[in-house]
């Protein structure tokens, strides 16, 4: 029972903090051009391959992502931990930066855990892919592969959406979940 405490205090701590920036940036508008990621000055401002997962541009954007941040993470760390879950955020989250900074304009900005929420989007459809999900406003379940493969490219038409972050997060999960469910059944059998 303590362990699913702790683990529920990790998701509501990545929520709080996503928070905290989207208050700070309502209340300081330049802090998205500090904070975000803009692969033209990465070399003068390095923390932003960090601190641009943890800012949002609006109410639904944040909302969307946090929303998707408590159900995919709080059952992946139920799955492999809340430590490996963490690492497979952090690691999607900079790889889906690392896609940005080489696939975007140099001059564009990406804000967003999406890369992030990608990453353990993927690994969970790596383990889980039969998983039933409901995704609004579709009212019957789908399985999860459909609805992570299938939000990420609906996601990839619409302008001002940074495919580049979400596509390099999935990649690292998909490849991690991949890893995570073999170890599963090798210690099943």
């Amino acid at each position: 029972m303590a362990y699913r405490r702790f683990h529920l205090t990790v998701v509501w701590l990545l929520i709080g903090i996503n928070l905290l920036f989207f208050i700070a940036t309502l209340i300081d508008q330049d802090l998205i051009l500090l904070l975000g990621l803009q692969p033209a000055n990465l070399s003068s401002r390095p923390w932003t391959l960090v601190t641009n997962l943890f800012v949002h541009g609006s109410f639904w954007h944040i909302l969307a992502n946090m929303l998707t941040l408590y159900f995919f993470g709080s059952y992946l760390s139920r799955l492999i931990g809340v430590r490996n879950s963490l690492i497979i955020y952090f690691c999607g989250g900079i790889l889906g930066n690392i896609f940005y900074i080489l696939l975007a304009s140099p001059f564009s900005i990406a804000i967003g855990a999406s890369g992030a929420i990608f990453a353990l989007g993927g690994a969970l459809t790596a383990m889980r892919p039969k998983l039933r999900v409901f995704i609004f406003p579709i009212p019957v379940p789908l399985p999860l592969w459909a609805a992570v493969i299938g939000g990420f490219l609906i996601l990839s038409v619409f302008p001002h959406v940074a495919w580049q972050a979400h596509l390099g997060g999935l990649v690292l999960g998909l490849v991690i979940g991949y890893f995570f469910r073999r170890r599963e059944r090798y210690f099943r059998v």
